[in-house]
């Protein structure tokens, strides 16, 4: 059974990674993946009600993530709807692509490390439309959104979801895990943009033109900076809701999207339906890319299986035994994390040392926290910052494998002897 479930994944992941030549849609790939694995699973294990449960487990976990991005999705729509970004757009004057992608990079680290890397990519993705008229141009700078996203989310306990599990289990602390990995994830955006700044030169940012005025109401200054200021307080507020609450993260999102709603329709109450409807919520929810949705959906309970047929903890387990080195092995779990989602690989981790062998913020779980929440820049659905701009610009896996994965493969690896060489001086 554990041979089937593993050739099954690996011919499903060359599926999504050959999606343009097989011409099949990955969101197709991934649900037949998990289908199929699933199916295995059931039919192999012989013991259905156990199944059964890993199978609620793993729908509860997924249900979450993907409400999650939902709603966050909805809300950057609604934001946008207004032309809420204009207030940002507005005041960048930068002329060139170098400056800006500079710019964008810093902005994405620090606004991912008070949010998470999902919401923050989603932002700065649809930010990006509003400022380059090139979609080459919008590509690159997808690329480098995401290694940002993810390099700011590491550092602190709230900008990645492998980092807040660490901090949930007491495998590291708030003050330690910022204190500690802030300098290898700046180093781990620092370096891309330096080659992709050389590589830029002086080229000109090329703007999109301005739609003209087609008769439709459009938006206020008071509703566009309304609408912003709230629409980035509730995803500010979400790591908040949930310290305070202890409720999960989605709930924060769900609740602030009733909040956006009700404020939207009584900011328009007085408007006919023809001219407001562009600024509902209704119809932001007409314009989330579903199939990104249903594909994540996909991944995630495909990994679930690996997860539930211990293939995962029997590989860090093999790793802990051939390696032995334990800055080694945590690379390796990053470099995997590129392949295979980081919450079953930090998980297995979690479950294969104990804090009796290894301390609260101790070498292996701030090493974990840092390689986890990076490597999975290095491959487009290595994390969940790259499936959202996978989505949001149909970015290519190939493509992305060519001009980003090598330039993240740099900074993962400039940032990981950084934090060593820290700890050695450190300690």
């Amino acid at each position: 059974m554990l041979i089937a479930i593993s050739i099954i994944f690996v011919l499903s992941y060359l599926a999504i990674a050959l999606e343009h030549p097989l011409k099949i849609s990955k969101s197709a790939s991934a649900l037949m993946g998990a289908g199929w694995l699933w199916t295995i699973y059931a039919l192999g294990s012989g013991d259905i009600n156990q199944v059964d449960a890993d199978l609620n487990r793993s729908l509860m976990g997924t249900a979450q993530i993907v409400f999650f991005l939902m709603g966050a999705m909805t809300i950057v729509e609604v934001v946008d709807a207004h032309e809420g970004f204009m207030a940002i757009t507005s005041r960048i004057k930068t002329t060139r692509l170098s400056s800006l992608m500079w710019l964008v990079g810093f902005v994405t680290f620090f606004l991912s490390s008070i949010l998470d890397n999902l919401t923050t990519t989603i932002v700065m993705v649809s930010l990006m439309k509003k400022l380059l008229d090139k979609r080459d141009d919008r590509l690159f700078f997808a690329g480098i959104i995401v290694i940002a996203a993810n390099a700011g989310g590491a550092w602190t306990p709230i900008g990645d979801v492998t980092t807040t599990m660490l901090w949930i289990g007491n495998q590291i602390t708030t003050l330690s895990i910022m204190k500690s990995v802030f300098i290898a994830s700046m180093i781990n955006l620092l370096v891309p943009l330096a080659v992709t700044g050389y590589l830029m030169g002086s080229r000109p940012v090329v703007s999109p033109k301005r739609a003209q005025d087609d008769g439709a109401l459009r938006s206020t200054a008071f509703e566009r900076n309304l609408m912003l200021v709230l629409g980035l307080g509730i995803l500010v507020g979400v790591p908040v809701f949930k310290t305070v609450t202890h409720l999960p993260p989605f709930m924060g999102i769900l609740f602030g999207l009733g909040m956006l709603w009700m404020v939207g329709d009584l900011l328009h109450l007085k408007k006919d339906d023809h001219n407001k409807r562009k600024f509902t919520l209704v119809h932001a929810l007409t314009r989330i890319d579903m199939s990104s949705i249903i594909f994540f959906i996909g991944i995630l309970m495909a990994v679930a299986v690996l997860e539930h047929t211990h293939v995962l903890s029997s590989l860090a387990q093999w790793l802990d035994k051939v390696v032995g080195r334990q800055d080694i092995i945590v690379l390796i779990i990053g470099l995997a994390s590129a392949v295979v989602d980081n919450v079953p690989l930090v998980a297995a981790s979690m479950g294969m040392y104990t804090l009796a062998q290894y301390p609260t913020d101790s070498f292996l779980w701030e090493f974990i926290a840092y390689c986890a929440g990076t490597g999975g820049s290095i491959l487009i659905i290595g994390s969940a910052a790259g499936v959202a701009a996978m989505g949001l610009e149909k970015i290519d896996f190939v493509w992305y494998a060519r001009k980003i994965g090598g330039l993240a493969l740099l900074g993962y690896l400039a940032g990981a002897a950084a934090y060593v060489v820290q700890y050695r001086l450190f300690h």
